[in-house]
């Protein structure tokens, strides 16, 4: 069975290490004693041997093995049933999720991770080394695994604002590549799917925290708004991030028509300026015998000088309204 670890603790320290999962029911628990026992991936064999010694709810059962759920809270009688959605980066910048369901009772919690590659051993650790709060009840445990999801969307903002502070530089010096612009739009697409990720977490903690619940004494809830702010910040990077991969297609596109617009202006001036030449040579190159100046000496030259000076001042009248 793929059972990572089951243990009984009794006053925050761990009374069983091994607790056998079996199917049978349970015996008579200890005061203020309570079972922990976390599975990776199990199959539906394995989730009802366990399902039928913990008494799981078996709606319950079937959600925590469907890997695509999206984050929910579900009350059956005295056990509250919480699936959260776990989140990693692949090699590239493409977000890979998992799912870790919670089955909450009195005095046990069961931990299902499907898909996940961010185990709970290091954090069971850590709480058996805080005794203190590990005698709170299995309560206090299920808002330090929520805790632990949630921090672990933190390094791919991180990463993901990298990239996307990368492409606002560059986007700033010239027009975005095709390739580039393919980029903005897969991490709009990857942030758009977190966001619907996020939202749903953001309401699981908020009923967590305000909320009677079974199995969640009223002291515990200082604990689930704190995952709650959490979530909250996560939220607000997630859409910062997003209206700046907005802002970078809105402004290199205004940059971009600020450089064509310079650019026709310039060919307007270069055409306005051809233009003086081309209009006195087609008036001489018309078949007359009477024309002013075409059989003088310093007629050629005479109209040379005219057609510089006209272009040399409009030359000089687009230089200085900055066309040229």
């Amino acid at each position: 069975m793929p059972i990572i670890a089951s243990r009984r603790y009794s006053g925050g320290q761990p009374l069983d290490r091994n607790l056998p999962v079996d199917g049978q029911a349970r015996t008579l628990m200890p005061e203020r004693a309570f079972d922990w026992v976390g599975l990776a991936d199990p199959t539906e064999a394995e989730m009802r041997m366990v399902a039928a010694q913990f008494c799981l709810h078996p709606l319950a059962v079937e959600d925590a093995l469907n890997p695509q759920q999206m984050p929910k809270i579900d009350v059956y009688g005295q056990q509250v049933f919480i699936v959260a959605r776990t989140a990693a980066m692949n090699g590239g910048e493409i977000i890979e999720y998992g799912q870790t369901a919670i089955f909450l009772g009195h005095d046990f919690i069961v931990t299902v991770r499907m898909g996940s590659t961010r185990a709970h051993s290091a954090l069971r650790e850590r709480l058996e080394a805080d005794t203190e709060h590990m005698a709170e009840g299995p309560d206090y445990v299920a808002h330090a695994i929520l805790d632990f999801v949630v921090d672990g969307y933190q390094p791919i903002l991180e990463r993901l604002e990298v990239a996307v502070q990368g492409i606002e530089e560059s986007a700033i010096d010239e027009f975005p590549q095709p390739s580039t612009i393919r980029r903005i739009f897969r991490l709009r697409r990857q942030f758009r799917r977190f966001q619907r990720i996020i939202g749903p977490m953001h309401e699981v903690c908020e009923r967590l925290s305000i909320t009677d619940l079974p199995g969640i004494d009223p002291s515990a809830r200082v604990w689930f708004r704190d995952v709650l702010d959490h979530v909250r910040r996560t939220l607000a990077r997630v859409t910062g991030l997003m209206e700046t991969l907005a802002s970078i297609v809105e402004t290199a596109a205004l940059l971009e028509q600020h450089r064509q617009g310079d650019m026709t202006r310039q060919l307007a001036a270069w055409a306005a300026i051809l233009a003086v030449p081309t209009a006195i040579a087609g008036i001489y190159g018309m078949n007359f015998d009477y024309m002013p100046e075409l059989h003088q000496k310093w007629g050629y030259p005479a109209v040379w000088c005219v057609i510089i000076a006209i272009c040399g001042g409009l030359y000089r009248r687009f230089r200085r309204i900055g066309w040229l």
